[in-house]
Order: structure tokens, then C-alpha cells, then sequence
């Protein structure tokens, strides 16, 4: 996902200007919050529109004012907060509409819209501005009307703009000063119906209707998950009856492989997400495409290894508040694990007491399933997930 946004940052280069600022290291100068949030800068609307068009759909422009597309209520106009130029796009896809706003001093700009923001609280709207649509760049802004939109938006270097005093960013998202008291920065889109950023400091809570209850016993218990001594019983352990290790190397460049099926949790070196050796299993590819890829790993480190994959599944999580079908998930022993993203692999592995780190926000499982405390605080270990099959539940 990354290598196709930087190729086509590479190819809009000629057409789209774009500025990304260093952030300020006093935070309470003059150029604060000019830094993410600044990012994106356009000099045209129409390179306004080509930038949008990088991360969501947007067609049909217009600065028409008397389309039809344009919001009842007027946010802003031309003339105000050094409104320059106003446009209207169609997001096909989210079946919405985008408004532009190109402007001529960032500072203006959010002044207006903090000021926007007061004089609603002080008519009684107290919750105006919690669930900002507005994101900024350099010189122009875009407000999506639904939150699809905006959070597909947010994965780029537009910002969304937040001046509601009560309004907060929580863990796990960018977060810097605006330019105005009171305004903040950050890539995170609050919403209320689900379909914004997932919110990682949310608690864990399976007490759901039908659902388990708290985690059932601390990290420092015996979960009774199963524990090898090395690769070579861990291979024994899982193979033939899980993981099908018929083809099985320790070779770093095998390790490395990666598909655009299969991609494993742990990227880089091994020992910094603290885990010790580590084997592939499966075809990694070359006359025939790779297939049935699996990691075992031997952890030395269980804390740090759950700590750097509740990283990496919320990072997966902010793109659309799913995780990737291609992407591994870390099925966890006391002092072992295998990465795999085949749903049937660990339907076995949860046969062999193993428990898979789920650190999605509000995750409850039905009665008669696992939900144990992980090593790290916002994770569970449990052998539930939709659609998958264990034995005896």
C-alpha cells in the first residue's frame, strides 16, 4: 500500500506542488501546527482536485454557485477566512460530495473556523466541531460529507482541523498544534457511526449481549498455552497436522518473502520485535507463484513482540477499521508463535491451545470462547473469530 501511494506521489510531481514542512521544535512558535498539517499545497483547484483524487474519488468539479451539490448551510464564501475560491466534486464511490476551499492564509483560515466553532457552543451546540469533516492543507481545504470519505482523506497529509475545547485525539494518531489557540491537527476522524477511526484507547469490552466476560486470568498466570524449546519441536508441534511445514528453511532471504497473498507480521529484523529464530514454511514462490506461507517464531520477548503487533494491526486498522485479508495475524504460545493469514491454519492452532492477539477496538467473544489478558494493555488473547472453526466450542 505504501510502495503504490509513493509511485504515485513520484507521477503527480510535475503537475501537483507539495510541501512538506518540518515540525517546529517549539511547539508554542508561530509556526506551530504548520507542520502534517501543511503537507499538502496547491496552487490551482484543479491540482487542489488532483491531490484528492490520489486517495478517494472525486469528479464532476464544479465552482458553479448555484450547484446543486452545495451544502444548504454555508460553511464559509469567498471573501472570508482568505477564501479565494470555492468547488464542489462528486465522491462516486461513498455516494457523497467533497467542497473545496482554497485559501490564502493558512492562520485565516482556521481563525474562521475556530471562531465558527465558539459562536455555536455559545448558541447552545456544545458538540459542534467533535466530529470535524474539515481537513486542511497548505493552502486548501476539503470537507467530505460522509465519513468514508474523510477517513480515506486522512491517510494523506491533509489534516483534519478539531476546535472543539472538548474534543480529543486519542492514542495511536498524529496530533500537533494549529496556528490558532485551542485548534489541533491530527489524522484521526471521530464519527458516530462507526464508520470513522477506530479509537485504540477504547476498553476492551466482551460483555456484550451472549458475550464472554473480562479477560479471565493476568499475564503473569499460566494461560496453559503450549511452549516449545525450539524451532525444531515448535516445527513438530504444529507440523503436519496445522502448519504444513514440508517446506520449511531458516534461509534469511526466505524469511524476507513477502507475496501480494501473504504478508507477515513481524517486517525487518527479527530481534527487534523480540523474537529469536525464526522459520518460514511453504512455497515462497519463483516458477510458481508462493503459497501456503507460514512463520514460526521462537520469542524471547513476548511483551515487546505483542507490543509491535498491536502497532502494526492498528496502523492496518485505520485504513477502513478492518484488517487486510492478506495480512498475517499473530497466533501466540507462552514462548512461541506462528504468523499465518489462513483462517483454517489457526482454526488448528486454536485445537493446540494456541490464542490469536486481538487488539481491535470493542472485540467480544459468544460464551464458551477464550478471552485472556495480553501482555500489552488494549489486547486480548482469544481462539474466537467469525467464521472460524475450533474445536470443541
Amino acid at each position: 500500500m505504501h510502495l503504490k501511494r509513493i509511485i504515485a506521489a513520484t507521477a503527480a510531481l510535475a503537475s501537483l506542488s507539495l510541501i512538506t514542512a518540518c515540525e517546529d521544535a517549539d511547539a508554542d512558535s508561530a509556526t506551530a501546527g504548520v507542520g502534517a498539517g501543511a503537507g499538502a499545497g496547491a496552487d490551482t483547484l484543479e491540482q487542489a482536485q488532483a491531490y484528492v483524487q490520489r486517495y478517494a474519488s472525486c469528479e464532476r468539479m464544479s465552482t458553479d454557485p448555484k450547484d446543486g451539490r452545495l451544502p444548504l448551510t454555508e460553511f464559509t464564501a469567498v471573501g472570508k477566512w482568505s477564501v479565494t475560491e470555492l468547488g464542489v466534486c462528486s465522491d462516486r464511490v461513498e455516494r457523497g460530495e467533497i467542497m473545496f476551499y482554497m485559501f490564502s492564509d493558512l492562520k485565516s483560515f482556521q481563525e474562521g473556523y475556530e471562531q465558527r466553532v465558539q459562536a455555536k457552543i455559545a448558541a447552545g451546540d456544545s458538540d459542534y466541531g467533535l466530529m470535524s469533516r474539515v481537513l486542511v492543507g497548505k493552502n486548501f481545504a476539503v470537507t467530505p460529507t460522509e465519513t468514508k470519505t474523510a477517513l480515506k482523506l486522512s491517510r494523506s497529509d491533509l489534516r483534519v482541523l478539531t476546535c472543539n475545547p472538548t474534543a480529543s485525539v486519542p492514542e495511536g494518531y498524529k496530533r500537533e498544534k494549529g496556528l490558532v489557540e485551542g485548534c489541533v491537527l491530527s489524522d484521526f476522524v471521530a464519527s458516530d457511526d462507526g464508520e470513522g477511526s477506530p479509537n485504540f484507547e477504547t476498553p476492551q469490552d466482551p460483555a456484550a449481549e451472549g458475550g464472554s466476560t473480562e479477560p479471565s486470568q493476568s499475564p503473569a498466570k499460566s494461560l496453559g498455552l503450549p511452549r516449545a524449546g525450539s524451532l525444531a519441536e515448535l516445527k513438530r508441534l504444529v507440523h503436519p497436522h496445522t502448519v504444513d511445514c514440508t517446506s520449511y528453511s531458516t534461509d534469511p532471504a526466505a524469511l524476507a518473502v513477502e507475496s501480494i497473498d501473504y504478508q507477515p507480521v513481524i517486517t525487518g529484523a527479527q530481534l527487534l520485535w523480540g523474537v529469536g529464530d525464526r522459520a518460514i514454511c511453504g512455497e515462497a514462490g519463483g516458477a510458481q507463484r508462493a503459497h501456503n506461507l507460514n512463520w514460526l517464531d521462537m520469542v524471547s520477548d513476548m511483551e515487546l513482540l505483542q507490543t509491535r503487533a498491536k502497532a502494526a494491526q492498528q496502523e492496518d486498522l485505520k485504513d477502513d477499521n478492518r484488517l487486510q485479508a492478506t495480512a498475517s495475524r499473530l497466533v501466540v504460545g507462552e514462548n512461541i508463535a506462528v504468523e499465518t493469514n489462513d483462517p483454517i491454519v489457526r482454526g488448528g492452532l486454536y485445537q493446540l491451545q494456541f490464542l490469536y492477539l486481538n487488539c481491535e477496538p470493542g472485540f467480544s467473544a459468544p460464551a464458551g470462547y477464550r478471552v485472556e489478558q495480553a501482555s500489552v494493555e488494549g489486547c486480548v488473547l482469544t481462539n474466537y473469530e467469525p467464521g472460524v472453526e475450533v474445536g470443541g466450542n
